[in-house]
């Protein structure tokens, strides 16, 4: 494992922890504790941090998976799943835009390993909510 791999780890796991107390949060929360003003109403938390990993060359490392319809597809939008010093755990995510011109995300329940000794550089995308992660 070089320097790079073992920040890449770091860095991924970080994402990970964050993803984790996401889930921890009580987004309703209406008690002397909540960390911010005003109404819940439209209150959304965030479940995932999407993010795209790149080769050493500056392409996007894209994987493929099967749609729900049965369509052989391709994406470059992970969430991180699990971490270890030389590989990251991801969920393939796959990106379409709403009626609002927003870009969503849904899981497509594929999951794979990247070696990080092949990840030079991680973009991460806003934050989102991913169902059923």
């Amino acid at each position: 494992m070089n320097d790079l791999d073992n920040c890449l780890a770091k860095i991924l796991n970080v994402i990970k922890v964050l993803q984790c107390n996401a889930e921890k949060i009580d987004c309703q929360d209406n008690t002397c504790t909540k960390p911010f003003l005003g109404i819940t109403t439209n209150v959304i938390c965030f479940n995932t941090r999407p993010i795209m990993l790149y080769k050493c060359d500056n392409s996007p490392i894209t994987l493929n998976y099967t749609s729900s319809t049965g369509e052989n597809l391709t994406t470059n939008v992970f969430r991180v799943q699990s971490v270890s010093n030389d590989s990251v755990g991801v969920l393939l995510l796959e990106a379409s835009t709403d009626s609002e011109g927003n870009v969503v995300y849904e899981s497509t329940n594929t999951f794979a390993t990247i070696n990080l000794g092949c990840v030079c550089a991680i973009r991460c995308l806003a934050d989102t909510v991913v169902n059923n992660v």
